[in-house]
């Protein structure tokens, strides 16, 4: 295990009887692959708020995007504490959630290494240039939000056998 990475707890009340933590790396590896995640915020008046999104994982963290007038950044101006959950619709696999706490990026270095990765990743489906601390996208030129979130917690949910694994950061 690298120094970085949290111990896999399982947790047996909700696991099978035969099942075994799944290891950090694999939930990983779902994260930087995983093409649809689902990001929940808080409301204002405590509602919550839910809507996909696309996402990078990149350096220990998630990275995802907002426009200004959206509800998610909205939210975020006032609470920054969110959960981001990954995973299938079906009875087998694994599906994530990673909690913490999201943090806009502006630094441009690390602004320019993500828009290279969304490129990559979603095969120019979004395509950002960076500048001011934000991404604009190409086509638009509409600014764009960049947000961290470095897990806090995390959880991965077995399926087929079922397990319920922790992973604390």
């Amino acid at each position: 295990m690298a120094e970085n990475e949290p111990a896999a707890e399982l947790q047996p009340q909700f696991s099978s009887d035969d099942a075994t933590p799944t290891p950090w790396a694999e939930a990983r590896e779902r994260l930087e692959k995983a093409e649809v995640y689902w990001l929940s915020t808080v409301r204002p008046d405590g509602r919550p708020h839910a809507t996909p999104i696309a996402a990078i994982w990149l350096d220990d963290a998630l990275y995802f995007t907002t426009g200004l007038t959206e509800r998610k950044a909205m939210n975020l101006a006032q609470n920054t504490h969110c959960v981001v959950t990954t995973g299938c619709n079906v009875l087998e696999g694994l599906d994530l959630v990673v909690e913490g706490d999201a943090v806009r990026v502006t630094d441009e270095a690390r602004l320019q290494r993500l828009a290279d990765r969304y490129d990559a990743k979603y095969d120019q489906l979004f395509r950002f240039t960076v500048r001011d601390g934000a991404f604009y996208m190409v086509e638009s030129e509409v600014e764009v939000l960049v947000y961290e979130l470095a897990p806090t917690t995390a959880f991965g949910f077995g399926k087929g056998t079922f397990s319920q694994t922790r992973w604390r950061f």
